[in-house]
């Protein structure tokens, strides 16, 4: 490389950018070990937060027992160290969901073959030394690698030493290992140690970062949402959970359904909250309520409203359904869905 040669006449000029690049330095030297050289992360998933996918849960900052994400929130689990992107149910998982490489490098190590069957319905021996399920691990560089767990079985598209770009498609989001929903496991590491993405240096405190991982113009995509509407619709038979989930409530509800009811999922309810879900015939009347008090916090809730029909068939229109989540008397979350009979 060329020698960089000082001007006559711009001692002055040469001291100023020797100050700059002495200050940058001091800053660089001051940031946290795990920022110093960090890799800017994009979404490792193909789909619209907020809309057909969801960060369920965060990496667990709380170093005892209890729960708390970066937000001082309680999407996370007991030891939790990865973050959950999750898609809404298993007909969008069976319609496939790409998986991407979050950042630049090198294919570490796949696994491929293990079978998309909730932990629910397996034995925990058959899930030992398996519990990621299908996945991939990438290596950046300086110490830093990428893990993405439960991929569908049989799509994983890359091999052991690969090169991959940022953005490049790895898998499907599956149901492999340790999981009872559809999604895709994150984990970032430094030098081996957990490093939470939406929160690099702040140790086990939580609350606003400066600082993400993420690459900045991503912000708004990926802000933090203590809950969100996973599924809901109209059905005309009482809503089993399993049936939502697999997407089989698609055929048109008729005046003659021996039940009109409304099915919903959501996640992030917390005790105290209260949820409340009204159905509103054609002439306006309400005529099915439920108001509820959560006694307990949950991951994911399944719930359905729903009157049985009499001797009449039911009266053709527009139903709507309005569903409601409140907390400390502010409403968080509510949506709304009509059902034309006719």
């Amino acid at each position: 490389m060329p020698e960089l040669r000082r001007r006559p006449g711009r001692r002055a000029g040469s001291i100023a950018l020797a100050a700059l690049a002495a200050a940058f330095a001091a800053a660089l030297a001051a940031l946290p070990p795990a920022l110093a050289a960090q890799p800017l992360l994009s979404p490792p998933i193909r789909c619209t937060l907020g809309e057909d996918c969801f960060v369920q849960n965060y990496v667990d900052r709380d170093p005892g027992p209890g729960r708390r994400d970066h937000a001082c929130g309680h999407l996370s689990y007991n030891g939790h160290r990865g973050t959950d992107f999750r898609v809404l149910d298993l007909a969008q998982m069976a319609r496939g969901v790409p998986v991407l490489a979050a950042a630049a490098g090198t294919v570490a190590a796949v696994r491929d073959g293990e079978p998309d069957v909730s932990m629910r319905e397996r034995d925990a021996a058959s899930l030992a030394g398996r519990e990621a399920g299908n996945g991939v691990r990438i290596t950046h560089g300086d110490g830093w690698e990428t893990q993405y767990s439960h991929l569908k079985r049989g799509s994983v598209r890359v091999r052991a030493g690969q090169q991959v770009a940022a953005g490049e498609e790895l898998g499907l989001v599956g149901l492999s290992g340790k999981t009872e929903f559809p999604h895709v496991d994150f984990v970032v590491r430094h030098h081996g140690e957990i490093v939470d993405p939406f929160a690099p240096s702040a140790g086990t405190a939580c609350g606003p970062q400066p600082r993400t991982l993420w690459r900045p113009e991503l912000a708004d995509e990926l802000r933090y949402r203590p809950v969100g509407l996973l599924l809901a619709g109209w059905v005309g038979e009482e809503a089993e959970r399993g049936k939502a989930e697999r997407g089989e409530y698609r055929d048109p509800v008729g005046p003659r359904a021996p039940v009109l009811a409304f099915f919903f999922e959501v996640f992030g309810p917390r005790v105290g909250d209260r949820e409340v879900v009204e159905l509103i015939a054609p002439s306006g009347r309400i005529f099915a309520r439920r108001d509820t008090p959560m006694d307990r916090s949950v991951a994911v809730r399944f719930g359905y409203v729903g009157k049985r029909r009499g001797d009449d068939e039911w009266a053709s229109g527009t139903y709507v359904a309005r569903y409601r989540l409140e907390r400390d008397g502010v409403v968080i979350l509510s949506a709304t869905r009509e059902l034309d009979l006719r």
